[in-house]
């Protein structure tokens, strides 16, 4: 079994290129679902949550509003420090069950689409790391259209990331989302008949 780890920063086009490997036929672990599960109501990730930034992160469900939260850890390096020091370990060993399930299924490929992939220390869960990349230029107005953020949110979402070319440090694999989606799907398309190729003969 082949895992790939996809990341990128918001805007970058991640979720388009996941999409186009699910439609090929990989099996997609998607980290923010991963964090949503961590999340439900009297959890340990949510107890501790809930003690660090307070009951006024919470619906009256309950369930921890992801968008208060955001408003805060987004706009204060040492909150979202905090938070990711509680749910990052967590998440490592929820992907490495559901990765150790699916190569007991004799899955052929797993992609784990995860933003966080290596400022959390994810990379030794995968074999490949591939990073879509998007002019800057582009990336803010993307974000407004797609999450529905002001500038400031916008903003304070793209600072609190890892820059671009650090990223891309880390890639063997770097996808540019700058053109038309069929210019990424047939990107991605080469790709994965690469990869099955090196399988072959593997």
């Amino acid at each position: 079994m082949k895992v790939i780890g996809l990341t990128g920063g918001i805007g970058s086009g991640k979720s388009t290129v996941s999409q186009c490997l699910a439609e090929l036929g990989a099996v997609i672990i998607d980290a923010d679902k991963v964090g949503h599960e961590a999340f439900k109501p009297n959890t340990k990730a949510w107890r501790e949550v809930v003690t660090t930034f307070g009951r006024q992160i919470l619906t009256p469900s309950g369930e921890v509003d992801r968008k208060k939260l955001g408003e805060i850890v987004f706009n204060d390096p040492e909150s979202l420090s905090k938070l990711n020091q509680i749910m990052h370990p967590r998440m490592y060993d929820m992907v490495k069950d559901r990765i150790e399930e699916y190569r007991r299924q004799g899955v052929d490929v797993v992609v784990l689409e995860a933003a966080v992939l290596i400022e959390a220390n994810w990379t030794p869960l995968v074999d490949e790391v591939w990073v879509t990349v998007a002019p800057e230029a582009t990336v803010p107005e993307r974000i407004k259209k797609q999450r529905r953020l002001d500038e400031k949110q916008t903003l304070a979402r793209i600072r609190s990331q890892l820059p671009q070319e650090e990223r891309v440090k880390h890639a063997d694999v770097a996808i540019n989302n700058a053109g038309e989606l069929d210019e990424v799907k047939t990107k991605v398309k080469e790709l994965w008949e690469k990869l099955h190729a090196q399988k072959d003969c593997g």
